[in-house]
């Protein structure tokens, strides 16, 4: 019989996979519509986008799920060069490629949301609270089925239960943010 540690490492392997050819495909797309140095900017602020305005770690999951796989280096530290990397690549273009957020409505919205501060960077804040909660939760449950710990602790649930209600608050407030900026749902 299979140990579940090993079934679920190559169920979250087939999953980085897929996102990763994802990833691609959508990177083979811009270029082909917008060319290379265009598709590529794009490719990369669209990851920043889902780094930074998204409540949950997914486009930080490129990378922190195959380093805690391959160097057991917690997600959280790795999360943390995530955003880091991705506050750098939206502020260079900001700065110095201003153009490149007109090529699309996400890359509009993205751009709004960058240049205006209040209220918009809220996002980004509430945003920032529940990637590094989802993380954080994530390193749990890896310790737990890697065997670190052995159970789940009553805190586990207690933070468990108060990050989904902080991601319902942030989804609520992230769709009246977006509201202001006449996106329609």
């Amino acid at each position: 019989m299979m140990n579940i540690s090993i079934i679920t490492t190559q169920k979250s392997w087939l999953k980085f996979l897929l996102l990763i050819g994802l990833f691609c495909l959508y990177f083979l797309y811009l270029i082909d519509h917008y060319g290379i140095e265009d598709g590529g900017m794009v490719t990369l602020l669209t990851w920043s986008f889902f780094v930074l305005c998204t409540p949950v770690a997914d486009a930080g999951f490129l990378l922190d799920f195959p380093i805690r796989l391959l160097y057991n280096i917690k997600m959280i530290h790795t999360e943390i060069l995530v955003w880091g990397l991705a506050i750098v690549i939206s502020g260079s273009a900001v700065l110095f490629s201003p153009k490149i957020f007109e090529m699309n409505a996400l890359m509009q919205i993205f751009h709004a949301i960058l240049i205006h501060p209040i209220p918009y960077w809220l996002i980004i804040f509430l945003c920032g609270i529940g990637t590094f909660l989802s993380i954080f939760m994530g390193d749990q449950i890896f310790d737990v089925v890697e065997g670190k710990d052995k159970r789940f602790s009553r805190s586990f649930f207690y933070k468990l239960s108060m990050l989904l209600v902080l991601i319902l608050s942030i989804s609520y407030l992230y769709y009246r943010l977006l509201q202001s900026l006449n996106i329609a749902f």
